[in-house]
């Protein structure tokens, strides 16, 4: 995960009770059925030890750096998964370097798993890859150079896909899902907005929409792992995608996860969302951008804290939840 480009904060606004008409105690009853019943329809066949064992299959590849052989392994582990779950798996691979800078071209390899190839709907899901080669966010300098096993931050949001993956067989066919896994993501430069989400730039450089099918709207998932997590609405998420936003906070309210998805503002953030939202494809990004104890990020965040002994079962269950029911009820 790259960098905080700002906090929101939304003042001055207030919520009159009752302004539309109605008695409130009557309303919130009304709705409190409501969501008893959307509770009861809810699909539940995501697993969190499942999920939460892909996060640490991933660890224990080591780093996943991109060059190295810990992410070597985790592109064969990623492809193996999506096959073994009955994706058709394809994998760009090539060099890239962002338009406009000095940067020297890189090998990327995005990895796509699709499911359910042609039928009506068809949405994208994705998640990056590899780790950050630095615990830059250390307090002790002298670690700054050790690289972090990225357990949430690299690691979680796959092991949700890699869980859905493995559930596609039990949910419904009528939705072509789309899942990438963007390499790449994570070894920028706090000065260069563009030295980040190098893969996820690749694919949205590639992306040709005469010769290939658009989906209707994509999901990022990036440190959807961390103990006590809440997830706010991403800024841009909520300025370019903002029906898809409201789509998956009100799955989430009604799935019973309302108190991990708070329907409040959280901050606005480079990342791989932001390239796919130049393709055309409406993209919103879960992601933790508010943690109370640093206003921004999880306290692990590029830290050598970022491991497993902070990765939370029931948070994977929670963000796998949440996205399946959006796609399919």
């Amino acid at each position: 995960m790259k960098h905080l480009i700002l906090t929101i904060v939304m003042a001055g606004t207030a919520l009159i009770a009752g302004a539309c008409g109605g008695n409130a105690s009557q309303a919130d009853a009304a709705e409190t059925t409501v969501d008893a019943k959307a509770q009861s329809a809810v699909i539940k066949c995501f697993d969190a030890d499942s999920a939460y064992a892909r996060v640490a299959e991933q660890v224990a590849m080591g780093p996943r750096i991109p060059g190295t052989p810990g992410h070597d392994r985790c592109v064969e582990y990623i492809k193996a998964r999506l096959k073994d779950a009955g994706a058709e798996v394809t994998v760009q691979d090539t060099l890239f370097a962002p338009a406009g800078t000095t940067t020297a071209p890189q090998r990327v390899r995005n990895i796509t798993g699709r499911f359910n190839a042609g039928a009506p709907r068809h949405v994208l899901l994705l998640a990056h890859y590899d780790t950050r080669p630095w615990a830059d966010q250390e307090a002790d300098e002298k670690l700054h150079d050790t690289p972090i096993d990225g357990a949430n931050d690299g690691g979680s949001g796959v092991g949700v896909l890699l869980e859905i993956a493995r559930v596609m067989n039990q949910l419904p066919d009528n939705v072509e899902v789309e899942m990438l896994f963007v390499d790449a993501e994570d070894a920028g430069s706090y000065a260069d907005d563009f030295s980040w989400c190098i893969g996820s730039q690749a694919w949205a450089d590639a992306f040709d929409p005469t010769s290939r099918r658009v989906p209707e709207y994509a999901i990022l998932l990036d440190m959807v792992g961390g103990k006590g997590a809440r997830f706010t609405r991403e800024y841009f998420s909520d300025r370019y995608a903002n029906t898809v936003n409201n789509l998956v906070w009100q799955t989430a309210r009604k799935a019973g996860y309302g108190e991990v998805f708070p329907d409040q503002p959280g901050g606005a953030l480079n990342d791989d969302h932001i390239h796919i939202l130049r393709t055309g494809i409406p993209a919103i990004d879960i992601v933790e951008s508010s943690h109370p104890a640093t206003g921004s990020f999880n306290p692990t965040w590029h830290t050598l804290s970022d491991n497993m002994d902070n990765i939370d079962p029931a948070t994977l269950k929670a963000v796998g939840d949440v996205v399946i029911n959006t796609i399919f009820q």
